[in-house]
């Protein structure tokens, strides 16, 4: 019989769908074949990964599929437990940088500091790259704005008033870094990446002061918000690791497997001396090859649970790693608590149960 005369045998019923076909929700705790079977029980669109008819008919079958899919990725309620981890790593972290810039302010952001305001309006060359240091540039009020950023960054890491503070830190950041543009490098565009969702979302919903006073304006149960905020944080991830990646391809050192060595060797780009692995070449070119690969893969590896894991744990390598031999310690904590945020809600409360039953005093 030919390829064209097949036909598939009658199949009785609606099939379920399969659960490697449906998309659950982010941090839920049922499996995908419990989130399938809710979402075919309520007679949403499932995809099944079968046409649904002819013609017109499939394509609004699968229009209708990806439709459904689109909807449960962004607007499925989660718990905001994990965006509350990453909002004390990013607060602390936005606490330590107005710390270092409060070290000699006015060389960051006064008027006769390593830049001027109108050389830094040339270079950013876009009107919407503003600064409040534009407008107020003498020595008390530049000390003064950057004082308001540090205030709001310890309460974005305490959790107190946290809608507030959260959108005073992200300006003031903004602020900071449209003003001091040639002092911005991967750590503080990463501290970026992480404050917009803390702003979007309900931060401190959980483990906040706000939860601990009663004053938190948002519930501590899952919430569209917060997977809005989450979703957002993972796909700018995927996005960064993924252009990383491809941007390294056009390093011949990359594709040598050496280009690892490169950052080894230089004497004052690192904090520790790793020159020792001049004598394991195979390891350096298994290092670099492996980082490449990592990064052009992290977006297919991180959403599968069964590759999630490790992509997360190469992620947490890798950063360590950096921070430990290159002296970017900050730039490495922001991406690792990038990485967190796609760690599962009730992993975070085991750890926490744990951490709270090993409290002196209790049994």
């Amino acid at each position: 019989m030919s390829r064209q005369h097949r036909r598939l045998p009658p199949r009785s019923g609606r099939s379920e769908p399969r659960p490697a076909d449906v998309i659950p929700g982010p941090w839920s705790a049922e499996s995908a074949s419990a989130a399938g079977s809710s979402a075919v029980g309520k007679g949403s669109a499932v995809f099944t990964g079968q046409p649904t008819g002819q013609g017109g008919g499939s394509e609004q079958g699968w229009f209708a599929a990806w439709g459904s899919a689109w909807d449960r990725f962004w607007f499925t309620p989660a718990d905001p437990l994990p965006l509350a981890i990453v909002r004390i790593i990013a607060g602390t972290l936005l606490a330590w940088s107005c710390a270092v810039w409060l070290m000699d302010v006015d060389a960051f952001f006064g008027p006769h500091g390593w830049l001027r305001d109108g050389d830094v309006e040339r270079m950013n060359d876009q009107p919407w790259q503003w600064s409040w240091f534009f407008a107020l540039s003498s020595p008390t009020a530049v000390r003064a704005l950057v004082l308001v950023t540090l205030v709001a960054a310890a309460c974005l890491a305490l959790g107190l008033a946290t809608p507030v503070a959260a959108w005073v830190a992200l300006v003031g950041f903004l602020a900071a870094v449209n003003r001091t543009p040639l002092t911005v490098f991967g750590f503080d565009d990463a501290l970026g990446m992480l404050l917009i969702p803390l702003a979007i979302g309900p931060a401190g919903a959980v483990l906040s002061l706000d939860r601990r006073l009663g004053i938190a304006t948002s519930g501590d149960g899952p919430s569209v918000s917060a997977n809005i905020a989450l979703r957002l944080l993972q796909v700018h991830l995927c996005v960064v690791y993924f252009f990383s990646g491809i941007a390294k391809l056009f390093g011949a050192s990359w594709w040598e497997g050496t280009a690892l060595w490169g950052a080894a060797a230089n004497s004052r780009y690192r904090t520790l001396d790793i020159t020792w692995l001049a004598r394991h070449p195979l390891l350096v070119n298994l290092l670099t090859l492996g980082t490449v690969f990592w990064e052009v893969s992290y977006p297919a590896l991180v959403w599968p649970r069964l590759t999630r894991r490790l992509a997360i744990a190469m992620g947490i390598f890798v950063h360590l790693g950096i921070g430990a031999a290159m002296g970017m310690g900050e730039f490495g904590l922001a991406m690792i608590a990038a990485n967190l945020a796609f760690v599962p809600a009730a992993t975070w409360r085991l750890l926490l149960r744990g951490l709270h039953a090993d409290r002196p005093g209790r049994d």
